[in-house]
């Protein structure tokens, strides 16, 4: 179909490098998993299977390789990673991840102390097997990392070899660069820009009012991760100007 509409905003085509979509599948069935890439595959970059539900997934191989015949990216969550290294069986993990063709890794420390250095570490030795993103960010609500932390880190994570770095914040969208309110961490985000490019961050974004402000601010090609998987379609209006909260963003002022 051809709608032919001007003054819309271009985005990057897939294969992408910036402009990523990162949707968090929780347990979708075989069959809604088929379902969800039917409708939502051009605009998804990267689908990640959520903390430890892989472990759980029944006909885990065989949505692997849907998703991958569709060009995704796919990964096991952070959570998996760190249960991993909490039973001293990093070597393990690597395996598990060469087992299912899994070469998309994310290194996070959300749920266990790992001193910094020790991540780089396994960034660096992840890195010999495919592609890292990092997770930086606490998931205790409490643990509030001021903005100069958050730069030192992402910054010792992209030298120490991760694609992207990713701004956490739950699959709720209530801790890390928001407040509990779900709230944006203005001052905070605002800063980690000034340091850190904005290609290589991607920023969990679950909720509406949140992947708005990061349309606002940096454009309709910002990385936004954790999203539902019945809120694709949607984001991707909303990314180009075609949704109520977005309309204006593009419009030439001389025409709204």
């Amino acid at each position: 179909m051809k709608f032919n509409l001007t003054q819309l905003p271009e985005r990057n085509k897939q294969p992408r490098k910036s402009g990523l979509t990162m949707v968090m599948d929780k347990g979708l069935s075989l069959e809604e998993a088929r379902n969800f890439m039917s409708v939502a595959a051009p605009h998804v970059d990267l689908v990640k299977l959520g903390f430890g539900t892989a472990v759980v997934t029944p006909h885990l191989e065989e949505k692997i390789a849907l998703y991958k015949s569709h060009g995704m990216a796919v990964y096991f969550g952070g959570t998996l990673f760190e249960a991993y290294v909490i039973r001293n069986q990093f070597e393990d993990y690597i395996a598990t991840c060469k087992n299912f063709g899994i070469d998309y890794m994310e290194v996070s420390d959300g749920s266990i102390v790992i001193p910094h250095a020790e991540k780089c570490s396994y960034i660096e030795k992840l890195t010999q097997y495919g592609t890292v993103l990092s997770e930086v960010g606490s998931k205790d609500a409490t643990h509030i990392i001021p903005p100069y932390k958050w730069i030192e880190l992402m910054k010792a994570e992209l030298e120490a070899g991760s694609s992207y770095v990713i701004a956490e914040a739950r699959e709720g969208g209530n801790v890390g660069i928001y407040r509990g309110s779900g709230e944006v961490r203005e001052g905070l985000v605002q800063e980690i820009l000034t340091q850190i490019p904005s290609e290589r961050i991607i920023w969990e974004a679950p909720q509406k009012e949140q992947q708005l402000y990061f349309l606002e601010l940096i454009g309709c090609n910002v990385n936004l991760g954790n999203i539902p998987p019945n809120e694709v379609v949607a984001l991707e209006a909303m990314r180009i100007g075609l949704r109520g909260d977005s309309f204006y963003f593009y419009l030439d002022k001389k025409t709204s």
